[in-house]
């Protein structure tokens, strides 16, 4: 019986309370740690608009993986690196900077690879001399026909809004024959929802350095307006904040809520 207590008295003596400086310090290595997987393994985004619909809607938010496709590097080997295929959806900087100096994500589908030959016939995809066969994708339908969109490359872009004045001097350049030949370290992109995706038959190809990763899966959703994102106001960001929170329930999307995206 002694025994037994005199251990039971050398444990609470050995017993050890953290202090308040070794609390913080725990804390601030959580921290890191997790700003470090936002910053070099994870990001989020927010889908602005509906040129991946059906596979993305507007007001997904999305967990992007930001090593996968980045270059391989030999200080962490155990990383999985690919190279990007055709078929990835990816998170790039736009080619082309906007009008007031901003560079900004976009989300799109990649449909050629280096050395891929590229026409589009009534909105069908021809990939090397071969269609498609691409169910996610929407096709022209009563919004009509518009020869520049619908049968890319074969119009020229002086025929058509919306297309850069950098890709109208560029484009003609990879033309060969029907199709447009993606160049070395460069990719095709497009929108799922091809009738209203402004992509790279409007500003050109998506260089390998601007693709920071590729969404994984969407982990939360809110029913959000399309013409939400020009409403750039402080008034109209905090409208819409509160309008989440009081809509947080019932406009959120339940069902999407861990949707794999592929």
């Amino acid at each position: 019986m002694e025994q037994i207590l005199e251990k039971q008295t050398e444990k609470k003596q050995t017993h050890h309370e953290e202090t308040p400086l070794e609390f913080i310090a725990s804390i601030c290595s959580v921290l890191v740690l997790g700003l470090f997987a936002l910053t070099f393994i994870f990001q989020n985004f927010e889908i602005p608009s509906a040129s991946m619909e059906k596979t993305l809607l507007i007001g997904d938010h999305v967990v992007v993986d930001r090593i996968t496709l980045a270059p391989p590097t030999k200080w962490f080997p155990l990383v999985h690196y690919r190279d990007v295929r055709r078929g990835d959806i990816i998170v790039f900087y736009k080619p082309t900077i906007e009008p007031n100096g901003e560079h900004i994500f976009l989300v799109k589908r990649v449909v050629g690879i280096p050395g891929d030959r590229i026409h589009l016939r009534n909105g069908i995809v021809y990939l090397n001399g071969q269609p498609q066969d691409e169910p996610q994708a929407a096709k022209p339908g009563d919004d009509g026909y518009f020869p520049y969109r619908d049968d890319f490359p074969s119009v020229p872009p002086s025929q058509a809004a919306d297309v850069t004045a950098e890709w109208s001097v560029d484009l003609p350049t990879h033309v060969q024959g029907d199709d447009l030949v993606v160049p070395p370290g460069h990719y095709f992109a497009m929108g799922d929802n091809r009738p209203v995706s402004l992509d790279s038959r409007y500003w050109g190809f998506v260089p390998r350095e601007n693709i920071v990763g590729r969404p994984l899966l969407v982990y939360w959703s809110f029913m959000t307006p399309e013409n939400q994102i020009d409403k750039t106001s402080l008034g109209d960001r905090v409208g819409f904040i509160f309008h989440i929170i009081l809509h947080f329930f019932d406009q959120t999307r339940w069902n999407r809520t861990l949707h794999l995206i592929k």
